[in-house]
């Protein structure tokens, strides 16, 4: 009877000690002990980073309707305008995405432009152009004293799937000229809406 009494007294020990050990472990793993436990879960989701806009992505995600200017597909890619604003100095710089849309590396090569002076400029958007077709002008990306384009380069390519912000910067049209439309590479003519600037 006592040897049977002191089993079941050690056994009823050891299953407190497990318990116990137990309940320390969980209460080890519930995240901290000053009380805000269900406040911590709601503020790692309020601090998590917005991954929209960021330029790079997967491809799924899109401007809003209401952003786009202009789309044009071709030479593997989709190109988005999202804005083209006139700047105080007399500039218009135009915006927006381009899409890896191939299946392979896109590099932006055939956009630089055939210009001798812009071929240091790489894969880039130095070969753009904007067309003012009332006013029969041609507008070229600007450039600094050392034949580098005041505009995007596409460092590295893009891999398929992947998403960039780019932009190109050039003389401002005339008040008068409304509209133009955006020429680069091979893609198709995008015709755009200028903004009157601020």
């Amino acid at each position: 009877m006592i040897t049977r009494r002191s089993m079941l007294t050690r056994r009823a020990m050891t299953a407190a000690a497990i318990t116990t050990g137990l309940v320390f472990t969980v209460a080890g793993c519930g995240g901290g002990d000053d009380g805000s436990e269900g406040k911590s879960d709601k503020n790692a989701a309020s601090k998590a980073p917005d991954k929209r806009g960021d330029g790079k992505g997967d491809g799924a995600e899109s401007p809003p309707a209401e952003d786009v200017l202009a789309e044009a597909k071709g030479d593997g890619v989709i190109l988005v305008i999202t804005a083209a604003d006139r700047d105080e100095g007399g500039f218009l710089t135009v915006s927006g995405k381009v899409t890896n849309t191939s299946g392979g590396l896109w590099t932006g090569g055939q956009w630089r432009g055939d210009e001798k002076e812009m071929q240091k400029n790489g894969g880039s958007v130095a070969g753009a152009s904007l067309v003012d077709g009332q006013g029969k002008k041609r507008y070229l990306v600007l450039r600094d004293t050392s034949g580098r384009c005041l505009c995007t380069k596409f460092e590295g390519g893009l891999d398929s799937g992947q998403t960039a912000d780019w932009f190109a910067q050039f003389p401002a049209p005339p008040e008068g000229t409304t509209k133009v439309t955006f020429q680069v590479g091979s893609m198709p003519p995008a015709p755009i809406e200028l903004s009157d600037g601020e």
